[in-house]
């Protein structure tokens, strides 16, 4: 099974193929008189109006994205590589989002319009943990066409999801699905998880990465990112970084050049029943802390780390370590759940408060968070 990102790396000299469609007719049964197809009415040509007034109005606003990165060959002489992925214009100063596992490491990018035109861009700052990147074109105002975001708290499971991108370099594809599920968890190329990532049945294939996830009102709901396959096509899984995860981190990006993630400094895992069993631990739910980094804000604390190594059935851990139960009061179940919240919830410089185990004493810690050192 694989979780990829959609970047398209056909080479421009291999265009896709297409084999016409067959019509194949069934002889009429004897006896049965043909049925007439009675024509489309209601939802179904309110949802076709739908599709084809969102297809219009945005559009406009969604791009090709071409890269060209520079590998070496056996005889260590450069190579140059060319991939594709998509993005979408976001205000009339030319700033275009797209994935960061589309730009990452790319020499050379170009921008392809919706009529044609091109345009060379620059990178202007990455967010390998959100999988979020901005470039920037220096083109004429009018020829910009920003799309409107929408808020990704509000979604709703079974609504309807348009995505719009250049599938395996097909510039201008269009597909429908709805909103799957909501919430899910996305490891990024860094290893970081990506928290309330949207699930959605829309044909997401390679290509499509850093295009637009719409809804039927035209705004951008989510960053088309990754599928997961079997096969490595599209098998209607495909997952897109929501679009608050981009209004809260875009601007920094565009001031800063990076996303300044607050850092508490600690790793560890999530408490099951079976590990809390096995370890003899005194609470069913939290996160066992593994490692506590030197000179982070909760080594700074106090926090601390495992200290021994236990072993529950065929896997070793790090026991020992203090056991975090919530942060601001907001009760932790999973590890996924801090980084999450730090992300979503906090920036550099905030104090928060934790709530931390330690043998049979239960402590809050107040912690003012660091930035996150680079990676990626």
């Amino acid at each position: 099974i694989l979780l990829t990102g959609c970047l398209s790396r056909i080479p421009a000299s291999n265009p896709v193929s297409a084999q016409p469609a067959r019509e194949v007719s069934s002889p009429a049964s004897p006896g049965r008189v043909p049925q007439e197809v009675p024509p489309l009415t209601g939802i179904l040509v309110t949802y076709e109006e739908t599709v084809i007034g969102v297809t219009k109005a945005t559009r406009p606003g969604v791009v090709n994205i071409s890269t060209t990165l520079v590998s070496t060959d056996q005889f260590l002489q450069p190579v140059p590589e060319q991939a594709t992925g998509s993005g979408f214009v976001i205000d009339q100063a030319g700033h275009i989002v797209t994935n960061n596992h589309v730009v990452e490491n790319a020499e050379k990018l170009e921008v392809t319009f919706a009529d044609g035109s091109t345009a060379e861009a620059k990178l202007v700052g990455r967010d390998p943990s959100n999988d979020l990147a901005v470039i920037k074109v220096d083109v004429p105002t009018g020829t910009l066409f920003p799309l409107k975001l929408g808020d990704s708290s509000v979604l709703q499971v079974g609504q309807l999801a348009i995505a719009i991108g250049s599938p395996f370099r097909l510039e201008g594809t269009v597909t429908t699905g709805v909103v799957s599920s909501l919430g899910r968890d996305l490891r990024a190329g860094n290893g970081r998880v990506i928290g309330g990532v949207i699930q959605t049945d829309a044909a997401i294939n390679p290509g499509n990465s850093g295009g637009p996830l719409l809804n039927s009102s035209g705004e951008v709901i989510g960053v088309n990112s990754a599928i997961f396959s079997p096969s490595g096509g599209n098998v209607g899984i495909g997952f897109a970084i929501p679009v608050n995860t981009v209004k809260r981190w875009v601007p920094e990006l565009i001031s800063q050049g990076r996303a300044r993630h607050p850092y508490l400094g600690v790793s560890g895992q999530t408490i099951t029943r079976d590990l809390a069993k096995a370890l003899n631990l005194p609470v069913q739910e939290g996160i066992l802390l593994a490692q506590v980094v030197q000179g982070t804000p909760a080594a700074s604390a106090g926090i601390k780390g495992g200290d021994k190594t236990g072993r529950v059935g065929n896997v070793r851990v790090i026991t020992g370590g203090d056991i975090v139960t919530h942060i601001d009061n907001v009760k932790l179940k999973k590890i996924e759940e801090l980084t999450n919240y730090l992300d979503t919830q906090k920036k550099v410089g905030d104090q928060i408060s934790i709530t931390i185990v330690r043998g049979s004493q239960t402590l809050t810690m107040n912690v003012t968070l660091a930035e996150r050192p680079p990676e990626g």
